[in-house]
C-alpha cells in the first residue's frame, strides 16, 4: 500500500444530497489523497455509488462542498465545465459500455483522440500499452462480443486511463461478473494501485479492500459511520453494525475472490 501524504486531491465537506423526499446522502465529509486508494463499503443504498457520481459531476448535491485538484465541483455550471473535470477524473462502472460495433483497440483510442486531440498513432500506441497492462494484449482487434466479462471490464478500465487520469473511481467494477472472472479484474486493479494511481472504490470485496486499501469508509444510511486503516475497520473498531457487516460478506464469495487474486499476481 502506498505512504500517506498530506496533498489531498479530493474534499468532500458537509455533502447533502436528496432525490425528492429521499435523502441520499446526509452530511459526508472525506478526504483522499493523491497516490492514495480509499474503499467504500456498506450496504446497498447506503450512497456508496452517489458518492462517485458526485465527485464525477454526474450529479450535484444541494448542499456542501466538492473538491478535486482545486476545481470546486459542486459548482460546474456547464456541460463544458463538467467535461473538462472528466478528462482528469476517470470512472468505471459495473456495467462495460463498450461500443460493440468497434474493435478493442478502437474503443480505447476513441476518447482520446475525440476529446484530447491525441494523434492517431499515439492513440494506438497508448492503448497498445495499456491492454498490455490489462493482460489482453492478443484482444486488440477482438469485438466486445467476442470477450468475457471479466476481459471487456479489463478493456473498460484501459479505456478510462487512456485519458491519463488524476483519479479513478471503480464502481462496483465485479458486481456483474461470475467469480471465475472477477479474480482477473481485481488482479489489474491491484496493479494500478501499487502503480501509484489515486483511486476510490465502491465494493462489496471485503478481502480485496482490506489488502489494498489505505483507507475504508463504511457508509450507512447516507452517512459515514466510520473510516479507518483497513486493521481498523475490519478488526479493530468495537462497533457491533460494521461486525456482522464485514463479517456477513467476507466469510464466503469474498475470501475465494480473494484467492484468486492472489493466483492472477
Amino acid at each position: 500500500m502506498n505512504m500517506k501524504t498530506d496533498d489531498a486531491i479530493v474534499r468532500l465537506e458537509d455533502v447533502h444530497l436528496s432525490f425528492g423526499q429521499t435523502e441520499v446522502l446526509r452530511g459526508i465529509d472525506l478526504t483522499v489523497d493523491r497516490g492514495n486508494a480509499v474503499s467504500i463499503i456498506g450496504p446497498s443504498g447506503s450512497g456508496k455509488s452517489t458518492i462517485l457520481r458526485c465527485i464525477n459531476a454526474l450529479v450535484t448535491p444541494q448542499r456542501g462542498r466538492i473538491t478535486v485538484g482545486g476545481t470546486r465541483v459542486d459548482q460546474l455550471a456547464t456541460e463544458s465545465e463538467r467535461i473538462a473535470l472528466r478528462k482528469r477524473v476517470g470512472i468505471v462502472f459495473q456495467q462495460y459500455n463498450l461500443f460493440p460495433h468497434l474493435t478493442v483497440l478502437d474503443n480505447i483510442v476513441l476518447a482520446p483522440t475525440r476529446i484530447l486531440g491525441v494523434a492517431q498513432g499515439e492513440a494506438e500506441k497508448l492503448a497498445r500499452e495499456l491492454l498490455e497492462k490489462v493482460r489482453l494484449s492478443e484482444k486488440a482487434g477482438a469485438y466486445p462480443g467476442q470477450l468475457s466479462g471479466g476481459q471487456q471490464q479489463r478493456v473498460a478500465i484501459a479505456r478510462a486511463l487512456a485519458m491519463r487520469p488524476e483519479l479513478v473511481l471503480f464502481d462496483e467494477v465485479t458486481s456483474a461478473l461470475d467469480p471465475e472472472t472477477v479474480g482477473e479484474v481485481l488482479a489489474v486493479i491491484r496493479d494500478l494501485i501499487r502503480d501509484g494511481m489515486t483511486s476510490i472504490l465502491v465494493t462489496h470485496e471485503m478481502r480485496f479492500a482490506e489488502e489494498i486499501s489505505d483507507t475504508v469508509v463504511f457508509t450507512e444510511n447516507g452517512r459515514i459511520v466510520a473510516q479507518g486503516s483497513p486493521d481498523e475497520i475490519f478488526h479493530t473498531f468495537d462497533n457491533p453494525r460494521i461486525r456482522q457487516f464485514v463479517g456477513g460478506l467476507s466469510g464466503g464469495r469474498g475470501t475465494v475472490r480473494s484467492e484468486a487474486v492472489r493466483e492472477l499476481s
